[in-house]
């Protein structure tokens, strides 16, 4: 064999074994992200009192954007960064401090998440209320999950697919 030749089987079957090894090694690079953990206290890393420096500087949130008009003056929110989707509201007064998470995708409380029915979400949250007050004028049914049966959530469940459509940490804020 000569050294050109070596040097092509030593290439290969180098390149053979790191293919081989890759996928065993970080299964989690495998495109897909994890969903995040939505608890009592917020999404993954966006936590309830946290503040939008804070968020920023993490590269967890976008830029600070005007927020409804009927919650004041001073209203301000900010979009959610992949692999999570949704807005997260602050407080009116510097330092902003967010108030409330609302995620349309990438996250899941207690295996439960975007897509779900009353069912799944009762199964996994037995202490779990119905509310059907805003099927009339929202078009969506209110899943409150209190304090004592796993946290301060509330999913907004869609009443003509029948699945969840948002999830929000503490509660859902109403605009319009």
């Amino acid at each position: 064999m000569t050294s050109r030749s070596l040097t092509r089987t030593v290439f290969v079957v180098a390149a053979a074994g790191a293919l081989a090894v890759a996928p065993a090694a970080a299964p989690s690079e495998s495109g897909h992200a994890a969903a995040k953990r939505i608890t009592a206290a917020g999404v993954g890393k966006v936590k309830l009192g946290k503040t939008f420096q804070e968020l920023r500087t993490a590269g967890l949130i976008g830029r600070l954007r005007p927020g409804c008009e009927l919650s004041g003056p001073n209203t301000r929110f900010a979009r959610l960064k992949s692999p999570l989707s949704g807005t997260v509201d602050f407080t009116q007064t510097s330092p902003r401090k967010v108030t409330r998470v609302t995620v349309r995708g990438g996250a899941k409380a207690r295996g439960v998440g975007i897509g779900a029915t009353v069912a799944q979400i009762k199964a996994a949250f037995p202490k779990a209320k119905v509310d059907h007050s805003t099927e009339e004028l929202f078009g969506i049914t209110l899943v409150k999950i209190p304090k004592s049966g796993g946290g301060r959530i509330q999913f907004a469940v869609d009443v003509d697919t029948a699945k969840t459509s948002l999830i929000a940490v503490p509660g859902i804020g109403f605009c319009e």
